[in-house]
């Protein structure tokens, strides 16, 4: 059983994250080299607009490709709409119920306004691992 319900007991503290005006293959890099899903988009302040997804990077490369045109942007491929987000002191338990009933894969933790965390299903997986030994 788990020893805390906590999200930032078992959160990413220092996600990987991406400016909306970065270029996306070098968003894409970033999202290879540290084996990612998707990255959270952040502006010059810190603040969570939007997150970054492998399949939104596959759509904008398919695009170009279709449409003989250069990569761009993040923000022209990330989502920006709605963000459903997390809070450091929410129980675990609750977290990982609502990621699996709307399919998401993570979850941005925000404290204050600022992008603080990121709540993945590896570490979902790995506090359950690590507390049913």
């Amino acid at each position: 059983m788990l020893q805390s319900v906590d999200l930032k007991d078992y959160m990413l503290h220092s996600p990987v994250k991406v400016k909306e005006d970065a270029n996306l293959l070098d968003a894409i890099e970033a999202i290879v080299e540290h084996r990612l899903s998707g990255v959270c988009v952040v502006n010059d302040q810190g603040k969570l607009i939007g997150m970054l997804s492998e399949l939104d990077c596959l759509r904008a490369i398919l695009s170009a490709v279709y449409n003989q045109s250069g990569i761009g942007k993040v923000k022209e491929a990330m989502y920006s709409g709605e963000l459903i987000v997390a809070r450091p002191n929410e129980d675990i338990v609750d977290i990982a119920q609502d990621m699996l009933m709307k399919k998401h894969r993570r979850r941005p933790v925000i404290e204050d306004g600022k992008l603080v965390g990121q709540i993945t299903c590896r570490q979902l997986l790995s506090a359950v691992a690590r507390f049913s030994r």
